[in-house]
């Protein structure tokens, strides 16, 4: 990623762990100066905190463009450039799609598939929201978008936390574009899924729903820093 022309530059968000990352990051300051960083909360404080503390680091930066991304390599950097030219070109939130035509997932088993893919519909069609990857985390905002957000009242941590994201992105008329991407599944480390963030994903969908009823949701996602 910090070869590619685009001078991207990369915040690593670490939260104690355990196999040294943050050392090895430390490490890395000398061969890419301005351009790596590294923000260390102690304890596991989970997914959806982590990219807020991330947005808002951003935010007080003055990027324009803020992406998230594994860090496993799921997600191929290259794909970056189609991301950042979909939002250049009009779109306020760019997602790296597994399911929209050109998208595809390799090395994955079946159940995990099954589950994504699942929990896609699920989300389609209590929402209605016209994205066919919600789960995804391979994203570019605008901004602007992260700017009107009320980032303080994202609710969830785990598995429901890309869909809110999305979702109140939509709800404020941004315009969300998907752009096909090749998932591969990592060759090193587990998955962090399990019960609970499996749980947290069917409540909170039909918590969002619930709540986009409410008189109240607009004033309740929307930055009473906007403009």
């Amino acid at each position: 990623m910090l070869n590619l022309q685009e001078n991207f530059h990369v915040l690593i968000i670490d939260d104690g762990s355990p196999d040294g990352t943050a050392n090895i990051v430390r490490s890395l300051f000398p061969k890419y100066p301005g351009q790596l960083f590294l923000e260390e909360r102690k304890g596991k404080l989970g997914l959806g905190t982590a990219y807020i503390h991330g947005f808002k680091w951003c935010l007080q930066r003055g990027y324009k463009f803020i992406f998230e991304m594994d860090a496993d390599f799921s997600h191929n950097p290259k794909d970056l450039i189609r991301l950042h030219k979909a939002c250049v070109d009009g779109a306020g939130v760019s997602v790296g799609s597994r399911y929209t035509k050109g998208g595809a997932v390799e090395n994955w088993p079946a159940n995990r598939i099954a589950l994504s893919r699942g929990a896609s519909f699920y989300t389609q069609a209590i929402t209605w929201m016209p994205v066919k990857d919600p789960t995804a985390g391979f994203v570019c905002y605008r901004r602007e978008v992260l700017e009107k957000i009320n980032l303080n009242n994202i609710q969830f941590i785990g598995y429901a936390f890309q869909i809110e994201m999305k979702f109140t992105a939509w709800k404020l008329g941004f315009k969300i574009a998907e752009v096909p991407i090749t998932f591969i599944d990592r060759k090193l480390g587990a998955s962090k899924m399990n019960k609970g963030i499996i749980k947290e994903g069917i409540i909170g969908v039909m918590q969002l729903k619930w709540m986009s009823m409410q008189p109240s949701f607009k004033s309740r996602i929307t930055s009473l820093n906007s403009n």
